[in-house]
């Protein structure tokens, strides 16, 4: 038995845990699982407790590391489900490919990025991590090993599927051709968020990469003044003379300490971070080159950066509303400023079309926020969101949510009904389970 939480280190349960090292291994962990379920688990990066299974069996899938075939012709890759992202675009980057889609952490398994069918900053252009998926290998809780393809219903009910359809054991990944390792990107200050929301819509189809840092304790005519990152992957004519256009350059790599003194992310502290952030960014500048990691990952360079919230940990809440619902974008801005909620990180993205039936992503606009867990007034600021952000016909992120009230996950996710019936398909006897499962009665 072992204690697992997810990455913001609250509400931990005590699971069994298994690390089958091949397929076989893997049937054969899901037939002797116990009466309280069985559930897959990359490498802990959903931050709630989506890979937490209290009292029953959780399949670590760490072990499955190989990769099976390469073309870097092509740059097809067919790996086992526990290869990370960040192994995945070190095995490719040498031969000109790299990842896809990324979230903003290359320490997520492609099994993980399948389950919660991650998304990056090019979902307005690209896509969904499972758009560029061929094909995978599941096995089922009955421990039938299936081939599934985007032509498959069940391939779209395993994406962003959670993992409770059964345990994804390899998948053959298309990557994204690139001439450097490096990213050319532009930045520019928005004065509030509806200067920021108007940048992002008259030019965001023109980049590949687009995200946006906000300032929630910002208010009045500043409420939601932004800093807007967006880029492309730079060509080689880009570079100076003597780099390496293909060596990847992770910069400076640090352990946060072991412990934090009390408050230190406390709303003083982040407001004058916020106020320097915002200040030393340029009013514009085009072009500037950026290394990959930084530009993808800036906090993969802090290992344990979630240790930073302290004992408490710490909630992210990321919700999706649709174009033509901005208005709950600044509402939700308003209340955050006026109750002084302090979010270290919170960006704003715009999303493109998606197919996962309950994946996150949809056409319109997506709010992340890491906010320290025992905020005041934090859980009922949190449902009044939930209730605007569910009647914008919007939804939170499952593989993010620790606290969501289950009677409106049907308004988020109106196609839940089709996935609950494939989901029963391939277990009608109900042995994938997690917590996120139970507490939002997902699985019927």
């Amino acid at each position: 038995m072992e204690l697992l939480s997810g990455w913001g280190r609250t509400a931990a349960t005590a699971a069994d845990v298994v690390t089958p090292g091949d397929p076989n291994a893997v049937r054969d962990a899901l037939a002797s699982s116990n009466g309280r379920g069985v559930l897959p688990r990359g490498l802990g990066r959903a931050y709630g407790d989506a890979a937490q299974n209290a009292g029953g069996r959780v399949i670590d899938t760490t072990a499955m590391t190989r990769f099976l075939s390469v073309d870097v012709e092509s740059g097809v890759a067919r790996v086992e489900a526990g290869v990370s992202l960040d192994a995945l675009a070190s095995a490719m980057l040498p031969f000109g490919w790299f990842l896809p889609v990324t979230p903003g952490t290359a320490f997520v398994t492609v099994g993980g990025a399948i389950a919660s069918d991650v998304h990056g900053k090019n979902h307005h252009r690209d896509g969904s991590f499972c758009e560029h998926v061929s094909s995978l290998v599941l096995v089922t809780p009955a421990g039938e090993r299936l081939t599934l393809t985007p032509g498959d219903d069940l391939f779209w009910a395993t994406a962003g599927g959670m993992g409770l359809t059964g345990v994804v054991v390899e998948a053959t990944v298309r990557m994204t051709p690139v001439e450097t390792a490096w990213v050319r990107e532009d930045v520019e200050r928005a004065a509030n968020v509806d200067d920021c929301m108007a940048r992002m819509e008259e030019r965001d189809d023109a980049y590949r990469y687009s995200v946006a840092w906000i300032d929630c304790l910002a208010r009045g005519r500043r409420l939601g003044r932004s800093v807007l990152l967006r880029g492309d992957h730079a060509a080689r004519a880009d570079l100076p003379a003597g780099v390496a256009p293909l060596e990847r350059r992770r910069g400076l790599r640090v352990a946060a300490p072991p412990w934090m003194p009390s408050g230190l992310l406390r709303r003083e502290t982040i407001a004058a971070f916020n106020e320097l952030y915002y200040r030393r960014a340029p009013r514009e500048e085009r072009g500037r080159l950026v290394p990959i990691d930084p530009f993808f990952y800036p906090l993969d360079g802090v290992r344990g950066w979630n240790r930073m919230y302290g004992e408490r940990g710490f909630l992210q809440y990321q919700f999706a509303v649709p174009f033509g619902r901005e208005d709950a974008i600044r509402e939700a801005l308003e209340r955050l400023s006026s109750r002084r909620v302090a979010s270290f990180l919170a960006v704003l993205k715009r999303f493109g079309a998606q197919r996962g039936l309950i994946s996150f992503p949809m056409p319109g606009w997506t709010l992340a926020l890491d906010i320290p867990a025992g905020s005041p007034g934090l859980a009922e600021l949190l449902d009044g969101l939930d209730s605007l952000v569910a009647e914008a016909g919007g939804r939170v992120y499952l593989a993010k949510d620790s606290r969501l009230r289950p009677e409106l996950l049907e308004a988020m996710y109106p196609q839940l009904p089709r996935w609950r019936e494939l989901q029963r398909s391939v277990d009608p006897d109900g042995r994938m389970r997690s917590d996120l499962s139970r507490r939002l009665g997902l699985v019927a």
